[in-house]
């Protein structure tokens, strides 16, 4: 192939972070059917490749991931349904086991020593996993390819869709020459938003301290004073991270005294008053193994049998009864299959009733009563939702031991394999979650889903136990403060004042506030130049904040409305922007399949290309 060109085939990847590294892998698996010369990828990225911004190895060895490592994996499996040949690969546990010929730092080979599949490593242990599967995709490339690393940021790009690319560089006269360009830009920065802005100029005038929303592990925490009383709003992820940096991460430490976890403090940390519209933390990853049947497929919310009707799908009157069907039935096969002395019809005959009713329906109510007697071990999608709804407290202190009890309570149940019918659950809540990615990039989901995404996380993206045992500790420790649910913030008298509605007879009044979140990217907001200059030249389309792409192969939509030949992206950025950088073995998961989709789509257009392109 290589012999028809003057020059080796050129693809710029902007951004070498893991979604960028498995493009890689993807290539070079799929080479051999269609495209058989060598060629020249150029990653643009100022972090380092294969681990990118969010997981490089330069941030606090506190910080933790929030999967087990035999969860994680770069790898292709059977259960990956795409076009490319699969080819199989350790997971990090597996990887830990054996990291022969990789070049660690003591403190992260030490921790690999240590690891058991169920452990949740730091992100130190994810980032040499990343950087070392980076490795191996390079390597497999076709024979005679090159990589060059460009540790900068992309500005712009030109060429029309009929000639090679210029990719612009920072502080580079001369651009880079593409064939393909690939957009993986991962999680990006964007303007303040203006209730931030004009949050900020308060806290400036009246010698108060703001953070808006960051990643916590790039935010200068140095600005939040000992001693302080600050407000936090958000108790996701990210106020967890918070947390860790705010406490350990200041001197304290953790010692167990009689069994029980107990917090000192160093002296040096704030006192964090933290809410959030739900009011509770993210429930913690669950610790055990499923018992019973393993898991299937989405049965009832499929996005292909939705997109076959005709019209537009409303997320609350069409996709939303199906996805939490589908999830109450991986809740219920796991407690009929896996405990089934706690049901009182047989799996089959409860399956098959379930199947035919609609899930809010009043006869769906009846068979879950009768099949299953007790309310511990039914779902219940609005009491996960709001734990708190209808219930007010006389006093603080009221609150901050009904909620301990509450995240204890949690903590335990995530732990005991008794309900591991909340694991069946969970799983079932990754397939409906790969299902609606697909349904959105349709761009024929309509009503506000914004509610989805904040659900989610708080079922399937929470902390480890560990995690909540130390924010109990913290707690008791008397360095974290509950404020309630659908807690409200004030900017008003000097101060920030805060409370929940919940808890109508406290009033908190702090000298900080940091939201704990990430910054919610839009388009028309972004901070990344390549995207801004993209958009001013109307080579992107914007869909509810987002770059619209082919659903298909993630090729850029431009303003007519033309996908273009040689520009794809994919990211949390973008239409198709529900794709995890990497997944869990044995789940089909979509982010593999995307990838794949890309990599064949630019061999394709590679092995089409004439040899004598002209540069645009």
């Amino acid at each position: 192939m290589s012999a028809h060109h003057r020059h080796d085939p050129r693809i710029v990847l902007v951004g070498a972070g893991p979604r960028a590294s498995s493009i890689l892998e993807r290539l070079g698996a799929n080479a051999p059917e269609l495209f058989g010369g060598p060629v020249r990828v150029d990653l643009v990225d100022p972090f380092p490749a294969g681990a990118g911004r969010v997981w490089r190895h330069d941030q606090s060895p506190l910080l933790r991931m929030n999967s087990m490592a035999e969860d994680v994996t770069m790898f292709t499996d059977p259960s990956v349904a795409c076009e490319g040949p699969i080819r199989p690969g350790p997971s990090l546990a597996e990887w830990a086991r054996d990291p022969a010929g990789v070049d660690l730092e003591p403190s992260v080979r030490a921790e690999l020593a240590r690891m058991v599949p169920t452990s949740f490593p730091s992100r130190r242990v994810q980032s040499a996993y990343l950087r070392w599967f980076h490795e191996q995709a390079v390597s497999w490339l076709p024979e005679g390819s090159s990589v060059f690393t460009h540790p900068t940021k992309v500005v712009r790009i030109t060429g029309s869709a009929r000639g090679r690319q210029r990719v612009w560089l920072a502080r580079r006269a001369e651009p880079l020459v593409a064939d393909v360009v690939v957009l993986v830009l991962g999680h990006l920065d964007t303007a303040a938003e203006p209730e931030h802005e004009e949050l900020a100029r308060y806290a400036a005038a009246h010698g108060l301290t703001y953070l808006p929303p960051d990643y916590t592990a790039d935010t200068d925490l140095s600005a939040v004073p000992a001693g302080e009383d600050v407000v936090v709003r958000g108790m996701g992820l990210a106020f967890i991270d918070l947390a860790v940096l705010l406490g350990e991460g200041r001197g304290g430490r953790f010692t167990r005294v009689d069994g029980t976890l107990r917090y000192l403090p160093s002296g040096r940390e704030p006192r964090l008053h933290v809410g959030s519209r739900r009011g509770t933390p993210h429930h913690s990853k669950t610790g055990y193994r499923l018992r019973g049947a393993p898991p299937e497929p989405p049965r009832f919310f499929v996005a292909a049998d939705l997109l076959a009707r005709p019209g537009p799908v409303d997320f609350r009157g069409d996709a939303w009864p199906l996805m939490a069907k589908d999830v109450a039935y991986g809740h219920y096969r796991e407690l009929f299959t896996g405990h089934p002395s706690r049901v009182r019809l047989p799996w089959e005959e409860f399956s098959a009733r379930f199947a035919e009713l609609d899930w809010y329906s009043a006869e769906m109510r009846d068979l879950e009563r009768e099949a299953v007697p007790a309310d511990e071990d039914r779902i219940d999608f609005e009491r996960l939702d709001r734990p708190l709804r209808g219930l007010t407290f006389a006093s603080s202190d009221d609150f901050q031991e009904f909620l301990l009890d509450h995240v204890t309570a949690d903590v335990a149940r995530r732990s005991d394999q008794g309900y591991s019918a909340d694991l069946g659950a969970f799983l079932a809540l990754l397939g409906v979650y790969g299902q609606f990615a697909a349904l959105s990039a349709s761009g024929r989901l309509t009503g506000d889903t914004g509610w989805w995404p904040d659900f989610f996380n708080s079922l399937a993206s929470g902390p480890p136990p560990d995690r909540l045992e130390e924010l109990v500790a913290l707690a008791r420790a008397g360095v974290v403060r509950f404020l309630g649910a659908d807690a409200w913030v004030r900017a008003e008298g000097g101060a920030f004042l805060a409370g929940s509605p919940g808890v109508p007879s406290h009033v908190v009044r702090a000298t900080g506030l940091i939201e704990a979140r990430l910054p919610v990217h839009a388009l028309s907001r972004t901070a990344d130049p390549l995207l801004r200059s993209l958009a001013a030249s109307g080579d992107v389309t914007e869909v509810d904040g987002m770059v619209l792409v082919d659903p298909v192969d993630s090729r850029i939509v431009d303003a007519t409305g033309a996908p273009h030949a040689r520009r794809f992206a994919v990211g949390p950025y973008t239409t198709n922007k529900a794709h995890a950088a990497f997944a869990r073995p044995n789940t089909n998961a979509p982010n593999f399949r995307q990838s794949d989709a890309v990599a064949r789509a630019v061999l394709r257009f590679l092995a089409e290309s004439v040899a004598d392109e002209s540069v645009a």
